[in-house]
């Protein structure tokens, strides 16, 4: 089965060791797909076990599950930027630059970016975020080698409609293994119309009536 978090990869080998524990993300991109493929899941524990220390504090698995609860979270499309690159010799847990580049990041609906339109503004209502969103934008990408942002547009359903999450998110390491600090979510994020006969967002090369619009039944 391929990944939840739409890369070229089955789940056995993309994100499923890191959700089990059985290896560690050896990047930022890394650690956020496998926590989209955790919420897709319902692993909250990871999602928890996965923020930072401080951001860790006052939160539970419980809140966790009912912030996305009726959400059903069904493709991922990773945004290019500078400071999303890989640390292994501070994480020790390297992967090769093949397997890296194997992910794919930038699902195939770039070319179809104008027909998703009319996103409704964010609300507390229409909005089921896999962040703890800070208020103030990032304003240029983090350098230093123990940090990275990654921006990324997730795409889920709920009450049979399609909606997107667009963030850009705050890494960094702890204790030798990448940890999810913060993010700003975009205006674009909320509900949205997407065509049925347009490619899929999750890349398929489907309709995305004959794909992923078939899990908002």
């Amino acid at each position: 089965m391929r990944c939840y978090c739409c890369s070229s990869k089955s789940f056995d080998e993309c994100c499923g060791p890191f959700i089990k524990g059985d290896k560690h993300p050896s990047s930022a991109e890394q650690l956020m797909r496998s926590r989209f493929s955790a919420y897709a899941t319902a692993h909250y524990q990871y999602i928890l076990e996965t923020y930072t220390k401080e951001k860790q504090q006052g939160l539970s698995v419980e809140d966790l599950a009912q912030s996305a609860q009726g959400a059903t979270w069904f493709a991922l499309k990773v945004h290019p930027t500078l400071a999303a690159s890989s640390v292994d010799s501070l994480v020790g847990n390297s992967v090769s630059s093949t397997e890296d580049s194997s992910i794919d990041s930038t699902v195939n609906a770039d070319a179809k970016v104008e027909a998703v339109t009319n996103a409704e503004p964010i609300s507390k209502t229409n909005l089921k975020s896999i962040s703890k969103p800070i208020t103030k934008p990032i304003t240029k990408p983090i350098t230093k080698p123990n940090n990275a942002i990654v921006e990324f547009t997730a795409y889920y359903f709920e009450n049979k409609s399609m909606y997107q999450l667009h963030e850009t998110s705050n890494f960094s390491v702890e204790d030798g293994k990448w940890r999810y600090h913060d993010g700003v979510l975009h205006d674009d994020c909320g509900k949205i119309k997407y065509g049925r006969n347009l490619p899929c967002v999750c890349g398929s090369n489907k309709k995305f009536k004959q794909c992923c619009a078939t899990k908002s039944r």
